[in-house]
């Protein structure tokens, strides 16, 4: 078999339950087929976990893997995916990282771990190069997710790249996290719950080995051209300077910054949670990914009642569901509210959506002190906050409803409450409010994991073609759908072709220099639009009624106008949003129903899945 250039060449897989460990060797037809990253996810997890299996039981997998640009020097070669069967969802879901993970993977010499099972006792998995070993950690379970990271450390060395969850992965919270370099989550999805329903801890990583390259010169040739038209960038310093909290101002201003529960989209107080506030305020010092010369991470001390705590961010995704949503009143506030998530091994996004649910189910009088504890769970108090997300941390008291996600929480609430429950699929919505940017909703309802703007990210579009035009945006949304997640596979940051413009074209160049592959975008795209149609292939199989219904954004979207700010009275109509959806299902060649037909499947490659789901009458 001929060698993987920029591949390690191997899998790992690892049994907790009869703490076997195995290898095998990376596949051509894996690799042509799925490229890496979440592509791998998607595979594995489509042909190996069965319908029906329980996302928090033994035989669900999680799947860790790098792509072809993760370790390789080149801009922010950083990105891990972690994929499973979602116990947020019940469909597959995934997450990726940033940070050092991903690269060390590959230097230990595997482009993916499959872990099966269910280990008897708290254990973690160590490797190093050849040695990998499951451990017991009794003295680790119970405690935080960053503390477990540097108790690792401590005990393995500092050169071990770490991936930790904390007590809400432990106690199986559906939107825990998976926390890495004292700051990067891979939080959506629940991948931290699956960890825990395993009994993993943690995953500690060290590598001595190099990835193949096959052309060395041309390799150096474009990566030099990246990194010097990003120095050369006038853009680059004010996201050295303020990382991703530099959105918060510009998303107030275009009336998109989720505001008490997505009630409103303009934060009277965004000022105060503004990027400048960040770095005038809390900031210490500046963080970066693997070979990143953007450095968005943004090391912060924040201080409450006494006690003073060192974190990374918070980045425009917290600040928007923790800090606005939740109607804090200070960039500290959310700073120190984003350290209680990340100690605590939670989504920010869905843990400030959640705590954000409750509250306005508090105002509205839903839930009552009664309900609560005696927590007064109103906007605007940081106190109510903290306590909220301990109970969900250790599923007690309203902890409990809303440890299972917003959607949950509203079926066992009720009160009318299904209505402001901002999610779809059963992931909560992440931190752009869209009733006036079509295209932007829906990418949300069609997103493939569930509400998460990182598949397409289409906002600009709107502002750029007219916030209230409709025809031509299902277009742009599933262009966006190919290109972004193509990043994921590839295991490179996005950032610096979003948001500072490095063209695309670098990046196929790349790719025949990492990986000796003479394929081009549009080839890679391609593939991307496999791995599409298979993630929803796999929500086809899972259920009979799977399909339009699922594609759905809450009711609040359409049935009430945003009250104040720059968009005061818009919504979008029911009627707009059936447009929509036709547009984008015919478009993709999928029926009315949401589901992909069998023709589309087969000219994707994908005939055995059009075969299975044909046999099921699932497709026609």
């Amino acid at each position: 078999m001929r060698e993987m250039h920029g591949y390690a060449g191997t899998i790992l897989r690892v049994n907790l339950s009869t703490g076997t460990v195995s290898r095998e060797p990376l596949s051509e037809d894996l690799v042509s087929g799925y490229i890496g990253g979440r592509g791998f996810g998607a595979h594995f997890i489509y042909r190996e976990v069965p319908p029906g299996t329980d996302p928090l039981g033994p035989g669900n997998k999680l799947v860790v893997a790098a792509g072809p640009f993760s370790g390789v020097f080149l801009p922010s070669g950083a990105k891990t995916s972690f994929s499973a069967k979602s116990p947020a969802t019940g469909l597959y879901g995934d997450s990726n990282i940033g940070g050092h993970l991903a690269g060390e993977l590959k230097y230990a010499g595997y482009d993916a771990i499959i872990i099966e099972g269910r280990a008897q006792g708290p254990s973690y998995l160590f490797i190093e190069d050849d040695r990998v070993e499951i451990r017991p950690c009794e003295k680790l379970w119970g405690m935080g997710a960053i503390k477990t990271e540097k108790a690792l450390k401590d005990e393995l060395g500092d050169e071990f790249q770490i991936a930790t969850i904390g007590p809400a992965g432990e106690n199986m919270v559906v939107f825990a996290s998976v926390n890495h370099d004292i700051g990067r989550q891979a939080g959506r999805c629940g991948m931290g719950a699956v960890m825990g329903s395993k009994n993993l801890k943690a995953i500690a990583v060290r590598g001595t080995k190099s990835v193949p390259v096959a052309d060395m010169a041309g390799l150096r040739k474009v990566a030099d051209e990246m990194f010097s038209a990003l120095a050369a960038n006038a853009a680059l310093k004010v996201w050295q300077d303020q990382g991703l909290a530099q959105v918060t101002t510009w998303s107030n201003s275009i009336g998109a910054l989720p505001t008490r529960n997505f009630r409103q989209n303009f934060y009277e107080n965004a000022e105060a949670l503004s990027g400048e506030r960040m770095r005038s305020d809390i900031h210490v010092r500046d963080k970066a990914c693997f070979a990143c010369p953007m450095a968005t991470g943004k090391y912060c001390r924040a201080r409450h009642r006494g006690e003073t705590v060192f974190l990374e961010g918070p980045e425009y995704e917290t600040t928007a569901l923790i800090g606005s949503n939740c109607a804090l009143g200070s960039i500290e506030e959310v700073a120190y509210a984003n350290y209680m998530c990340d100690e605590l091994g939670l989504d920010t996004i869905s843990g400030g959506s959640a705590v954000a649910f409750a509250m306005e189910c508090f105002e509205r009088g839903i839930i009552t002190k009664e309900d609560t504890g005696g927590i007064e769970a109103r906007f605007g108090s940081l106190d109510a906050f903290v306590e909220i997300v301990k109970l969900i941390a250790a599923r007690k008291g309203i902890g409990e409803p809303l440890s299972r996600g917003v959607r949950a929480a509203a079926a066992a609430w009720g009160g009318g409450s299904e209505d402001f429950a901002i999610q779809v699929k059963g992931l909560e919505w992440s931190g752009y409010e869209s009733r006036g940017a079509p295209s932007m909703m829906l990418a949300y309802m069609t997103c493939d994991i569930g509400a998460h703007h990182n598949r397409a990210w289409s906002i600009t579009h709107d502002i750029a073609v007219g916030r209230n035009v409709i025809e031509g945006k299902a277009a742009k949304v599933i262009e966006l759908q190919h290109v972004r997640p193509l990043f994921d596979c590839l295991g490179v940051c996005r950032l610096q072709w979003v948001e500072l413009g490095l063209p695309l074209e670098y990046y196929a160049r790349l790719y025949p220099a990492v990986t000796g592959r003479q394929e081009t975008w549009d080839d890679l795209l391609v593939k991307s639009e496999r791995i599409w149609n298979l993630v929803r292939a796999f929500g086809v199989r899972e259920r009979a009624d799977f399909g339009r219904a699922d594609d759905q954004p809450p009711r609040r979207f359409y049935t009430e106008p945003v009250p104040d700010g720059p968009l005061a009275g818009s919504r979008i109509t029911r009627e707009d949003l059936d447009r929509l959806l036709d547009e984008y299902y015919d478009l993709r060649g999928w029926d009315r129903n949401g589901r992909p037909t069998a023709k589309t499947l087969e000219r994707l490659g994908l005939g055995d899945v059009a075969a299975e789901l044909l046999a099921k009458g699932r497709i026609s």
